[in-house]
């Protein structure tokens, strides 16, 4: 999985969870919302983004960008 795949993902699972979250809980989790929507777009201008940049330091990612979740690299 390349690490852009894996923001995508993880952005979409914190928004959903932000709303069910809203809706039983509070609606102050929009903040959530607001913050995943705010990172999103400042890393698409300084292409900076924390879930890369804590692989990267984890030694999860390769050269090419794809993301090792074990010892060896599966790629289709």
């Amino acid at each position: 999985m390349k690490t852009e795949d894996l923001v995508r993902v993880l952005a979409g699972s914190v928004t959903l969870l932000s709303v069910a979250l809203v809706y039983f809980v509070s609606p102050w989790w929009l903040l959530l919302t607001s913050f995943v929507g705010v990172n999103l777009i400042q890393s698409a201008f300084t292409g900076f983004c924390p879930p890369t940049l804590i692989l990267t330091k984890l030694g999860r990612v390769d050269g090419q960008g794809y993301i090792r979740w074990t010892g060896v690299n599966r790629r289709r």
